[in-house]
């Protein structure tokens, strides 16, 4: 059996496929930020989780792809946890933007994600290409969900806010300056609790602040992660994460002026990686053959 996570910093999916491609269990785990996160709480969110426990010396690969993993120290962090955890399996690392590729297309393309962070690249059918390296959620990070966490606060402070929007967001989240700056600066996952609150955004009736906010954001990504690429102009540009789905229609508006062709929008990507592993990776298995 193959167990197969897409993991961020919020949140982890994890799918149990069988020889056969039939799912054996769906479950999710807290985010398993390795660049983020400290040892021993990734540990603790593995083993807090009672399927995989359940599975823990069943299961033959574990194939994680996750938000953090882009480098080696981080990346190795988590194999090692893994290992200890999985006894029996063969352990495979790799960055989140993989599992965006195979949940996105086949086909060369830009894929995208817009999750709690955002990134970018070229996939030429074969190989990954970036063009920038991700500098995390304090520098970059555009059209993310801690990107529309820091706007809504900081909107929230200078009264730049519409009063009707203010009373909302007021009655959801403690606003007192000292919450804000211990949650930022003295506790752990700063880019989590950031990215908690442009759930306001995307979880209340859209109006013209809100439009306003996701369409600057979406046109910033558009011209610091899309436009680096030569090739956008000749692939289609597919978005990854819950961001995408909610801002189909914003995402179309602000790559038309460009020229550029939208191709998938996936809310989930552990969906495709399904259907990746299934008519790829399980039948060529040796014990598939």
């Amino acid at each position: 059996m193959i167990l197969i996570a897409d993991g961020g910093s919020t949140k982890c999916d994890w799918i149990l496929l069988n020889e056969s491609g039939e799912i054996v269990f769906k479950t999710r785990t807290e985010g398993l930020n390795p660049a983020v996160f400290e040892k021993s709480l990734l540990e603790k969110r593995v083993r807090a989780n009672a399927e995989l426990t359940a599975h823990s010396t069943t299961i033959e690969a574990v194939h994680f792809y996750g938000a953090g993993c882009g480098t080696e120290k981080p990346a190795a962090m988590l194999k090692k946890i893994f290992e200890d955890f999985f006894i029996n399996a063969d352990v495979i690392v790799r960055e989140d933007m993989v599992a965006a590729v195979y949940a996105a297309t086949t086909e060369p393309g830009i894929v995208c994600i817009l999750g709690t962070g955002s990134n970018s690249c070229y996939y030429d059918g074969d190989d990954i290409h970036m063009a920038v390296d991700s500098l995390g959620y304090i520098l970059m990070d555009e059209a993310s969900g801690n990107y529309f966490g820091k706007r809504l606060i900081r909107d929230y402070y200078y009264k730049r806010m519409p009063p009707e929007v203010t009373g909302e967001f007021e009655k959801r989240f403690d606003l007192s300056s000292d919450s804000i700056k211990e949650n930022l600066y003295k506790k752990e996952n700063p880019n989590t609790y950031l990215a908690s609150f442009a759930e306001f955004i995307f979880t209340s009736e859209r109006n013209g602040y809100f439009y306003k906010i996701i369409t600057e954001g979406i046109q910033e990504f558009v011209e610091t992660r899309v436009l680096c690429f030569p090739e956008a102009q000749n692939v289609p540009v597919h978005f990854i994460g819950s961001i995408a789905h909610f801002s189909e229609d914003i995402i179309r508006a602000a790559v038309w002026p460009y020229h550029l062709t939208v191709g998938n929008i996936v809310r989930r990507p552990i969906d495709g990686i399904i259907d990746y592993y299934r008519n790829d990776v399980l039948k060529k298995r040796p014990n598939n053959v």
